[in-house]
């Protein structure tokens, strides 16, 4: 299994509701791309303060490496890839993505 971790810090503008459109789709994927075991999201509720400005985030649980890569280059992830560095401040500068077996 692939656990992979996106942490976000959106742009100010960016508004709940809107956060909360950019989950969906993400979670929607599931529906149409085979191999996503789970996808969790939300705000980071760490009190260790050591988040390096990432305050939100997401992972999405893979049954594969050869699933996580189809997803990578899928049409529907590319789609809401886009919305999300759109959405970051400072576009790709502000994403972190991590991958962890699991």
């Amino acid at each position: 299994m692939i656990l992979h971790c996106v942490f976000l810090r959106f742009k100010s503008s960016v508004q709940d509701a809107e956060k909360q459109e950019i989950y969906a789709a993400i979670a929607g994927l599931q529906n149409t791309l085979s191999g996503i075991v789970d996808v969790k999201f939300g705000p980071n509720i760490s009190s260790e303060g050591l988040s390096g400005g990432f305050l939100d985030g997401f992972i999405v649980t893979f049954e594969s490496p050869e699933a996580r890569d189809t997803y990578l280059a899928a049409p529907d992830h590319l789609a809401v890839a886009e919305r999300i560095v759109a959405s970051a401040d400072g576009g790709l500068s502000g994403l972190i993505v991590y991958d962890l077996a699991a």
